[in-house]
């Protein structure tokens, strides 16, 4: 089978492209193949409309929460309301995403899905820092227009399958919350050198065979990108790899989902935490749940007098990049950012 990985970006550029890994799986080894970046949206989109069959994972969020589409009057199934997305400009998608959020009181100016809550993800309503509002906004209608199958979203051609992928849950259960990437030259450490170095590592030598079911076969030079593009796309690839391993139980959707309006992402462990989030059972989710955010940020846990839950999380990582590894452990017992 032809498995796709694609790191996306809402802004695609000659030094900021879409990179797309292609590989072949045979059931038990995904071997990576050739890599292509596309500096524009077209050729994401001729390759979205290519014939098929094959499975792709692409890193954005696909879909908005049910709490947030329904207060904002959006259409309540998936295909409607990213019709109504499609129909926007930029500019004016961006000014009422901030028209909700600016006069409504913190902690709840943006929502989460059920499979942000189980991944540890930001919220899809996010437009800065990390923008992951405005690549649901430049990716979910061309699935749309593209009239690809996403499972339990879309049903369009089922040779054509695409799968919400999130790297950087994958990459946590390797390594723990460090930094691996950044796209900016002057803030790129021989850490996240070596944190790369760790996760493709890790990959090769079989440390997700428990989870993904299946062995991977990929270049060593995926971990000399400093900004990670190409080893998240790896990553993606192995996520709708799993997907296509579960063709036969709904490509692994969980069953507690609302999969007609926020989606899912594609991860072994994320699924199996959305079906207990879904069921009630916030306590066997552990990181990432609201009730266990809330419980850690209730401890006051100091190191001199200071209370590092409240420091920002810039600040811990920035203690990352400088190598003071106790601050990066007690980052990762804090679940900061």
């Amino acid at each position: 089978m032809i498995i796709v990985g694609i790191d996306f970006t809402s802004r695609p550029s000659k030094s900021k492209p879409l990179t797309c890994l292609n590989c072949e799986f045979d059931g038990t080894v995904l071997r990576a193949g050739e890599l292509v970046e596309w500096p524009s949206f077209e050729g994401f989109d001729a390759f979205l409309l290519s014939s098929g069959p094959w499975i792709t994972g692409i890193d954005f969020p696909f879909g908005q929460s049910r709490r947030f589409i329904e207060n904002i009057g959006w259409p309540k199934r998936w295909r409607d309301y990213v019709e109504f997305v499609g129909s926007m400009e930029r500019s004016a998608f961006r000014a009422r995403l901030d028209e909700y959020r600016n006069p409504r009181p913190t902690g709840d100016k943006e929502h989460r899905r059920s499979t942000d809550i189980a991944a540890g993800s930001i919220s899809p309503q996010k437009l800065y820092g990390v923008p992951v509002g405005l690549m649901f906004f430049e990716g979910a209608p061309r699935l749309l227009q593209a009239g690809v199958t996403v499972p339990g979203v879309l049903d369009g051609d089922p040779h054509r399958i695409v799968v919400e992928a999130y790297p950087g849950v994958l990459a946590r259960r390797l390594i723990g919350r460090c930094g691996y990437k950044n796209d900016t030259p002057k803030n790129q450490t021989a850490d996240q050198v070596n944190a790369r170095r760790d996760i493709l590592g890790k990959i090769l030598d079989g440390d997700c065979v428990e989870d993904f079911g299946f062995n991977v076969e990929a270049p060593i030079n995926l971990r000399d990108d400093p900004t990670g593009d190409q080893l998240d796309a790896l990553l993606c690839a192995m996520q709708a790899a799993w997907a296509w391993q579960q063709r036969e139980y709904d490509i692994g959707a969980p069953s507690g989902l609302d999969p007609s309006l926020e989606g899912w992402i594609a991860d072994p462990v994320t699924c199996a935490k959305t079906n207990k989030l879904d069921s009630g059972d916030k306590e066997a989710i552990g990181f990432g749940t609201p009730d266990a955010h809330s419980i850690r940020r209730s401890k006051r846990r100091t190191v001199g007098g200071t209370n590092l839950v409240s420091l920002p999380r810039r600040i811990l990582d920035k203690a990352h990049s400088d190598g003071r590894p106790e601050l990066s452990k007690i980052m990762f017992l804090l679940g900061a950012g």
